[in-house]
């Protein structure tokens, strides 16, 4: 059995089921190597004496006696890197977990601020034109993400595209003539136009008419849908034929008139239908691998319908493996964009769901001499290490790691502080802050018996998920979260081991951690203890289980 497993496997994870990691106590010194002293005044203090750079211009060599002490903890999954936590920061949030949240975004109006510039009669409206005629283009790009005032939004949109209206209210997109002779809608600046289709303050038919009518973002066909029983939800499954996934993929949209642009308007009917959407498409594509018929045609399969259908399949794969092996599945939700022209999330839409089967393998380049390619799945990476943590241990990974969360003990040794990392949990899934965030915010939901994908899922694991992933994004979005992504780590159908859990992990974007050289090395740095992250999302259970209601099956 591994003596050291954070030194033999690189997890913080040890065979035990308890948490292993460093901290690091900084001392040094650094020899004076500088020339010359730049010394200069910086400026006046209240009183009026000067301030300047003394502070940096040392005579001689450095003393640090005592720096900040860092605890590292290597990832559970150790092909994720490494988590470094921060001392001092973590315990100014200690004292009060209940204020780790982002503050609301502010009110901003542009026609609003224009508008007290000017008393003249009737100046007001053309002043107002003058300034967004004239407006640079990384201001109304700054304007269109931010403004929460819909007159702003309207006007910026009447002047990135043209619309057809009746009555002054948009019907649809006028539409040109492209290089290739087809049609598309005539939209004079993409980034302009996608932002403010994007801002929850643009007027709802404007977002229909822009982005969320079906065929509105091109030729992509509806391939099913899904009606929530109290008639409130719609959503639509599009097919991305030409796709960057390889042998195309589906998207999981809302329709038109459920906007979905605030994750507290997110329902559980819309959860369970977003995923039952990507559990019927899995299992039918299969079905169809295998030569099991599916008795369904312009029409959705019921539940029931889908289980069984799950367990002919399940069986099938036993038997012979089939040529799609994996799922692919990933989630984001909302969009920002900055003034300087950088996208800060996904692509389009505030809820936009996207699957896909990869295959087991596929043709190697001609000049290569291996005879297949085994396709790239996330997936993979658990598992490898899976047999690996059990050849060095002896014992399972995913049993020492639920062991693990539950024998949890604060990071910083107190015995008065909270010391649970689990969020929320029934009998089947756990949805738990991970002892080494790899976002300072991230959540991870975790099956609490062995089923690697969605195949080996049965209705009520299913359920489970449906309703724990609604719990998480409701209660990141309690806390201010924005912009969050969520992926799926799956076993391969065609992998015999029982060990594996299927993983989710939701990563929000904060706004002071945008991702630079550190991150690229999967060095991932945090302000706080993973355990007051979870008191302060347990803080918001109560409200947000309240708030979502039983899933819908």
């Amino acid at each position: 059995m591994a003596k050291d497993p954070n030194k033999r496997l690189g997890t913080c994870v040890t065979p035990e089921g308890r948490f292993v990691y460093g901290i690091h106590r900084p001392a040094f010194r650094v020899a004076n190597l500088r020339r010359d002293d730049p010394a200069r005044q910086l400026g006046l203090s209240p009183e009026g004496a000067s301030v300047d750079n003394r502070p940096n211009l040392p005579d001689g060599d450095v003393d640090e006696p005592a720096a900040d002490w860092i605890y590292e903890v290597a990832n559970p999954l150790p092909f994720r890197g490494a988590t470094f936590i921060v001392k001092r920061w973590a315990d100014q949030r200690a004292r009060s977990p209940e204020a780790i949240r982002l503050p609301p975004a502010p009110e901003v109006s542009l026609s609003r601020t224009v508008a007290q510039w000017t008393d003249a009669p009737g100046a007001v409206e053309k002043l107002q034109a003058r300034v967004f005629e004239t407006l640079p283009m990384p201001l109304r790009l700054a304007l269109a993400a931010t403004s929460s005032d819909p007159r702003d939004l309207v006007r910026l949109a009447r002047g990135c595209c043209r619309f057809v209206e009746v009555d002054g209210v948009p019907v649809g997109l006028a539409y040109e003539t492209d290089a290739n002779g087809g049609l598309r809608p005539a939209v004079e600046d993409r980034e302009l136009f996608e932002t403010l289709a994007n801002n929850p303050a643009l007027p709802d038919i404007y977002k229909e008419v822009m982005v969320l009518r079906p065929g509105v973002q091109g030729a992509n066909e509806i391939t099913a849908d899904w009606h929530g029983p109290d008639g409130r939800t719609r959503i639509y499954e599009y097919l991305r034929r030409n796709s960057y996934i390889p042998w195309g993929h589906y998207a999981a949209n809302m329709a038109e008139e459920c906007v979905r642009y605030r994750i507290a308007d997110i329902t559980a009917a819309d959860i369970t239908g977003l995923r039952h959407l990507y559990y019927q498409r899995t299992f039918v594509r299969l079905a169809e691998q295998a030569g099991i018929p599916v008795d369904a045609r312009r029409r959705p399969l019921a539940v029931s319908e889908l289980e069984s259908l799950r367990r002919r399949v399940l069986a099938a794969v036993s038997q012979r493996p089939l040529p799609f092996d994996v799922t692919l599945w990933g989630w984001n939700f909302g969009y920002d964009f900055s003034p300087s022209g950088y996208r800060l999330h996904g692509s389009h839409q505030q809820v936009h769901q996207q699957y896909a089967l990869v295959p087991g393998a596929v043709d190697t380049a001609p000049h290569s001499r291996a005879q297949a390619f085994r396709p790239y799945a996330c997936g993979d990476l658990v598992r490898r290490f899976l047999r690996e943590y059990r050849r060095e241990t002896g014992r399972g990974f995913f049993e020492c790691y639920i062991e693990a969360i539950d024998t949890n003990r604060r990071m910083d040794g107190r015995s008065d502080g909270e010391h649970r990392l689990v969020v929320y949990s029934d009998e089947h899934v756990m949805l738990f802050v991970p002892k080494a965030q790899t976002s300072q915010w991230e959540l991870q939901l975790l099956a609490l018996r062995p089923a690697g994908n969605i195949l080996e899922a049965d209705a009520d694991l299913r359920r489970s998920l449906d309703r724990a992933i609604l719990v998480a994004v409701k209660v990141l979005g309690a806390l201010g979260a924005r912009m969050i992504t969520c992926i799926e780590y799956a076993k391969r159908f065609s992998d015999s081991d029982t060990d594996q859990h299927l993983l989710y992990a939701f990563l929000p974007k904060l706004p002071e951690s945008p991702g630079a050289f550190t991150e690229a090395q999967l060095r991932w740095i945090s302000g706080h203890y993973p355990e007051d992250f979870a008191a302060a999302c347990r803080s918001q259970l109560a409200a947000v289980l309240g708030e979502t209601g039983p899933p819908e099956g």
